[in-house]
């Protein structure tokens, strides 16, 4: 979408180990997508961390990417950013991208911090119950999404919905909450098959539903680093069971 009146906006994101392509960074994936979802004409510039680049001094000293600059604007901190381009990209030019459901921002939210402690566990003895208690998230997460929302259900019909086929979090539509939680669910399905030889169980139907109904939209999967940067990024973090 392009627009004459519409500011420069430029996302600058954490660069890979070549210094030069898109890096494991869930906090930059989640404002790619966002400004992607909006419509609105970016650009993208990779950061590499190793050479403290004039631009970070010249723009955000001391900040780690990602940040924005829109128009004459630098933003540093995700929370915000999200919340700033959801104030100053709006409809009707715009689509609002917040969840109707407040549910939806929470769900899967623990998710990486169980995989977090899964992964950096070395004691053989503990990986099991670390196993599962990152189980216990997926199928939380599963259960969410095979509910049907409010809007799902005929308060008119006397047919009793009791389960929902969505594609995403809060409905048909990629939302803010899916921006959030996406990127690290992508990470922990490559990190925990290269370092755990652990795939996620096809029997929660819900949520591989949902993967890969994101997997099929551009918003997410061009925007997902190469598997070989996330696995670079945990070479040192996952730790082997000895």
């Amino acid at each position: 979408m392009s627009d004459e009146n519409a500011p420069k906006v430029e996302l600058f994101v954490k660069a890979g180990s070549d210094g030069q392509t898109i890096g494991n960074c869930p906090f930059s994936q989640r404002l790619f997508m966002v400004l992607w979802l909006k419509g609105i004409t970016f650009d993208v510039t990779t950061v590499d961390m190793r050479k403290k680049p004039e631009v970070l001094n010249d723009l955000a000293p001391g900040a780690q990417p990602p940040f924005l600059l829109y128009g004459n604007e630098v933003k540093t901190d995700t929370n915000k950013i999200e919340e700033f381009l959801e104030e100053h990209l709006s409809p009707p030019k715009y689509p609002h991208l917040a969840a109707r459901n407040p549910e939806s921002n929470t769900a899967g939210n623990d998710i990486f911090a169980k995989f977090s402690a899964y992964v950096k566990n070395s004691n053989p003895q503990l990986n099991e119950n670390l196993e599962k208690a990152l189980l216990k998230t997926f199928k939380k997460l599963d259960d969410y999404l095979g509910s049907p929302l409010p809007d799902e259900i005929d308060q008119n019909s006397d047919d009793e919905v009791t389960s929902s086929s969505r594609p995403f979090l809060d409905g048909q539509e990629l939302t803010l909450a899916d921006c959030n939680l996406l990127p690290k669910l992508h990470i922990v399905k490559v990190v925990c098959l290269k370092y755990r030889n652990f795939s996620i169980p096809q029997s929660l139907s819900n949520f591989w539903r949902y993967l890969n109904a994101a997997y099929a939209r551009e918003e997410f999967a061009s925007t997902c680093p190469a598997d070989n940067e996330i696995h670079f990024a945990y070479s040192s973090v996952a730790k082997a069971l000895k």
